[in-house]
């Protein structure tokens, strides 16, 4: 149905098939109303109708939905996904095998070779992280379709208002050529006059 209405109400091509196009999709919004459009477009109907402003700050608006382990997460997958981590984490790993591979010769290392307890660690680590930042990619794609649902609507009202302004100043040409031909008409009823006025008075002399 959105598509359908978006192709009807976005058609290019003047002439007969597009006033008929148009005059069906007015028609049955007049015997349906708009209850059968979806949200997003019964809302921006409704925003032209009232001349409300339907662009807003969507950060501002997600950022107010967003719970304190939304956050965390978000600043996990930032700090997880930055060369900073990776460089810290390489430098750690190599500390603690070289740690542990000195202290081996005074049999003090706390992890020998093979390392198991830090591959626990990075076993735990791995698995604590990959949902976090699952967790990150999913609020990162609601605010994808958020964005997107939001541009579309600020694209259809915007078409709307330029269809409305375009019937505008076709109706303002209108009267304007209806006005010059109204001109010409008297224009050429006051010349055909002055000329029959010219013809008579040669014809009295």
């Amino acid at each position: 149905m959105a598509g359908t209405t978006t192709t009807r109400l976005s058609d290019p091509e003047p002439g007969a098939a597009s006033d008929r196009i148009v005059r069906e999709f007015a028609q049955r919004l007049v015997e349906n109303g708009i209850s059968g459009l979806p949200a997003g477009e019964r809302r921006v109907i409704a925003r032209v109708a009232k001349r409300y402003a339907l662009a807003r700050e969507l950060d501002i608006a997600f950022e107010e939905s967003t719970t304190f382990g939304d956050r965390v997460a978000d600043r996990v997958a930032e700090i997880g996904g930055s060369w900073t981590f990776i460089i810290s984490f390489v430098v750690f790993i190599a500390v603690w095998a070289g740690l542990n591979a000195v202290l081996l010769h005074w049999s003090a290392a706390f992890d020998p070779y093979p390392f198991i307890f830090l591959n626990l660690l990075l076993s735990l680590l791995a698995a604590l992280q990959a949902p976090v930042i699952m967790m990150a990619q999913n609020r990162q794609a609601d605010r994808d379709r958020l964005t997107a649902a939001h541009d579309y609507e600020v694209d259809l009202k915007a078409e709307l208002e330029i269809m409305a302004l375009h019937d505008k100043l076709d109706d303002l040409r209108s009267r304007e050529i209806a006005a010059l031909i109204e001109k010409l008409e008297r224009l050429a009823e006051k010349t055909e006059t002055e000329l029959a006025a010219l013809k008579s008075e040669r014809a009295a002399k």
